[in-house]
C-alpha cells in the first residue's frame, strides 16, 4: 500500500510539471535591409529615438510633449488599461493556490412534536446551535489549465503595456505634426500678407498711372482681381491655424483655446537635422509597440488553446473542512464539540455533447487568426517605414527646386516691374510674375512644412518615443 501510495505521488509530481496544448514559440520576422535608397539624410546607423523630437531644437515643442505625456486623455486610459490587465492576472493566478474560508452562525430552532423518530420524553423542543468552521479547496493543476491561463493573463498585460506605449508613440507624432501644421499655416498666412502688401502697392502704381493716363482701366481691374484674390486666401488659413491649435491643446487635456495666446506668436517651421539615423528592419520590428503587442497577443491565444484542452481531462482537488458546534456556549470550545472532514475528489465532465471539443477548435482558430494579425502587421510596420524613407528623402529634392524658383520668379518680378514703369512690357508680364512668386512662396513653405511631417512620420513609423518615457509613465500609472 505504502509503494502505491508513492508510486501515485510521483505520478502526479511528474503530471504537474506538464501542460496540455502547444508551447508557444515567438515567430520570425526576417528583415534585413532597406529597400529605399537613403538618400534623405538617412543613415543604417543606431537609431536613438527616445526623445527624437527634440532633434527639431524647438523649446516650444519640447514644452508641449512634456504636457502631452502628463496630461493626455487617451493616454491615461491605456494606462489604466495595463493596471486592469494586471490586475486580471492576478485574479487569474489565485486560482492556482488554495482557497481557504471561515463561517460562523447561530440559530434558534425548535423541534415538531410530530418528528420521526420520536423525541425522547423530556427532550427541550427550543434549543440553541452555535456553530463555527474553516473549508479548504485546492484543484491540483495536474494538466496545466490554470497554467495556461496565467499563461494567456500575462500575455494580455504585455499587450495592454505595448498598447499603452503604442499610443503614447502615435500622441507624440500628433503633437508634433499639429505643432509643426500650425507654425505652417503661420509662415503660409505671412507670406499672403506680404503679397497683400505688394499686390496693393502694385493696385495703387496702376491706379496713378492710368489717372495719368498712362495705362487703361483694364490694368487698374486686372491688379484688384489679383489682390482680392489673394486676400481671400486669408481667412483659410486662419481657420487652418486655429484648428492646428484646438487640436493641440486637446492633445495636452486643455480646452480647445487654451494655446491660442501662446501659439499666436510668430515662429519658423521646425528645421529637420542633416542625419537620421535609422538603424535596421530588424531592430524597427523590435521597437514598434504595434508589432510586439500583436505578438503578446498571440501568445496569449496560443496558450487559450491549452486552457480549453485541459477541460477534456479530470480534474483532482483537494478538500476539507473543520468546525465546532454546540447547543451551547457553555461547552462550545470543549473537545467533543469537534467535527472535521477531509480528503480527494475528482470531477471528470465525461459528456457535454463535443462543447469542450468545439471550443478546443475555437481557440485554434483563433491563434491562427492572431497569427495572420501579427505577420500582417509586420508588414504594415515595414510598409509605413519604407514609405516615410521615400516621402522624406523625396520631399527634400523637391524643397531644393522649389527654392530654385522662389528665386527665379523674385527676379522675373523684378525685370517685368522695371520693363513696365518704362513702358517696354505689358501689365500682363507683371501680374503673371506675381502670380508665379506666391504659387512658388507657398508652394515652398508648404514643402517645408511637409518635409518635417514626414521625419514626423519617419520617427513614428520606426517606433519611437516610448523607451525614455517608460518609466515616468509607468510610475504615474501605478500612483493612480
Amino acid at each position: 500500500m505504502k509503494s502505491a501510495m508513492v508510486m501515485l505521488a510521483a505520478c502526479l509530481a511528474f503530471l504537474a510539471g506538464c501542460a496540455v496544448g502547444p508551447d508557444y514559440h515567438p515567430p520570425k520576422a526576417n528583415a534585413q535591409q532597406w529597400t529605399s535608397p537613403l538618400v534623405g539624410g538617412e543613415t543604417n546607423g543606431p537609431a536613438d529615438l527616445a526623445a527624437w523630437w527634440k532633434n527639431f531644437d524647438d523649446t516650444n515643442l519640447d514644452s508641449l510633449v512634456t504636457v502631452a505625456i502628463e496630461s493626455n486623455l487617451t493616454l491615461r486610459v491605456a494606462e489604466a488599461h495595463v493596471r486592469e490587465a494586471r490586475a486580471e492576472r492576478d485574479v487569474t493566478s489565485g486560482s492556482f493556490w488554495p482557497s481557504v474560508g471561515t463561517s460562523g452562525s447561530y440559530s434558534r430552532n425548535r423541534f415538531g412534536l410530530n418528528s420521526f423518530p420520536p423525541l425522547p420524553p423530556g427532550t427541550p423542543l427550543d434549543y440553541n446551535l452555535y456553530n463555527a468552521s474553516f473549508d479548504a479547496t485546492w484543484e491540483l493543476d495536474i494538466f496545466g489549465g490554470t497554467r495556461r491561463s496565467i499563461e494567456a493573463a500575462s500575455a494580455e498585460m504585455g499587450a495592454a503595456l505595448f498598447n499603452q506605449r503604442d499610443v503614447l508613440v502615435s500622441l507624440l507624432a500628433e503633437v508634433a505634426r499639429n505643432y509643426i501644421g500650425a507654425r505652417g499655416y503661420q509662415q503660409r498666412l505671412a507670406i499672403t500678407l506680404q503679397n497683400i502688401q505688394v499686390e496693393q502697392e502694385l493696385l495703387d502704381l496702376t491706379s496713378n498711372r492710368f489717372e495719368n493716363g498712362l495705362s487703361s482701366d483694364l490694368d487698374v481691374q486686372q491688379a484688384t482681381a489679383l489682390l482680392t484674390a489673394t486676400e481671400a486666401e486669408v481667412p483659410s488659413l486662419k481657420t487652418g491655424f486655429d484648428q492646428s491649435v484646438h487640436h493641440l491643446a486637446v492633445l495636452l487635456g486643455q480646452p480647445p483655446g487654451a494655446l491660442m495666446d501662446e501659439m499666436a506668436i510668430e515662429k519658423p517651421i521646425p528645421l529637420t537635422p542633416p542625419v537620421v539615423p535609422v538603424g535596421l528592419p530588424s531592430d524597427l520590428l523590435q521597437r514598434r509597440p504595434d508589432v510586439q503587442k500583436s505578438e503578446r497577443e498571440l501568445a496569449a491565444d496560443t496558450a487559450r488553446i491549452g486552457a480549453a484542452k485541459a477541460d477534456l481531462f479530470p480534474k483532482f482537488s483537494l478538500t476539507g473542512f473543520a468546525g465546532l458546534e454546540s447547543i451551547s456556549t457553555a461547552n462550545f470550545f470543549n473537545y467533543a464539540s469537534r467535527y472535521w472532514s477531509a480528503g480527494p475528489t475528482v470531477q471528470w465532465e465525461i459528456f457535454q455533447a463535443g462543447s469542450i471539443r468545439a471550443n478546443v477548435r475555437v481557440q485554434n482558430v483563433r491563434q491562427e487568426q492572431a497569427l495572420d494579425a501579427f505577420q500582417q502587421t509586420v508588414l504594415v510596420a515595414l510598409e509605413d517605414a519604407e514609405n516615410a524613407l521615400t516621402a522624406y528623402a523625396r520631399e527634400q529634392t523637391r524643397r531644393e527646386s522649389l527654392s530654385q524658383s522662389v528665386q527665379a520668379n523674385k527676379q522675373a518680378l523684378e525685370m517685368s516691374t522695371q520693363l513696365y514703369n518704362n513702358g517696354l512690357a505689358d501689365f500682363l508680364h507683371v501680374l503673371d510674375s506675381e502670380r508665379s512668386l506666391y504659387a512658388a512662396q507657398d508652394a515652398l513653405v508648404q514643402s517645408d512644412q511637409t518635409v518635417s511631417l514626414n521625419l514626423v512620420q519617419l520617427y513614428k513609423a520606426l517606433g519611437g518615443g516610448w523607451q525614455n518615457e517608460t518609466n515616468s509613465v509607468s510610475a504615474m500609472a501605478a500612483s493612480r
